[in-house]
């Protein structure tokens, strides 16, 4: 009769067997540092974005007005105190405002728009911009003030 060559070395009747003494390469991932790095980035982004939503700095005048209800975004124009005017965060020539504002608005002439002007602009660039806004067709127009503190 014939003895198998495999158990003749001392493979344990398996072939190419594994030697005592090896370990198993691990085949499991540790994802734990992972995800605490992930709700560590996720809280340093909920704490930062709001603080980079402004991008034109503006020094707001304050009123006694309560805020709106907002659902959606409104689209923003503003005025700072050197007179130039800015559609959102890109500056652009008062000539401009009405056609970018019709080219960019989702809802048409009922979209939302804000003009957020800076205490120390002058009145008559303020009201030029609100007044070609509004002889466009706009409806939603408002200003952007802060709370008044007491």
């Amino acid at each position: 009769m014939g003895m198998s060559a495999g158990a003749a070395n001392g493979g344990g009747g398996r072939r190419g067997g594994r030697r005592r003494g090896a370990r198993a390469p691990m085949s499991e991932i540790n994802v734990t540092p992972m995800v605490d790095v992930m709700l560590v980035l996720l809280i340093i982004f909920m704490v930062a974005a709001p603080m980079m939503t402004v991008g034109v700095p503006i020094d707001l005048p304050e009123t006694q007005a309560k805020p709106l209800n907002a659902e959606t975004q409104p689209i923003t124009v503003s005025v700072n105190d050197k007179g130039q005017i800015y559609l959102q965060e890109t500056e652009i020539p008062i000539e401009e405002v009405v056609p970018k504002l019709e080219a960019i608005s989702k809802t048409g002439y009922e979209e939302r728009i804000y003009v957020r002007a800076d205490k120390a602009s002058q009145y008559g660039t303020v009201m030029q911009v609100m007044a070609r806004i509004s002889a466009a067709g706009f409806k939603n127009l408002g200003l952007i003030t802060l709370q008044e503190q007491e």
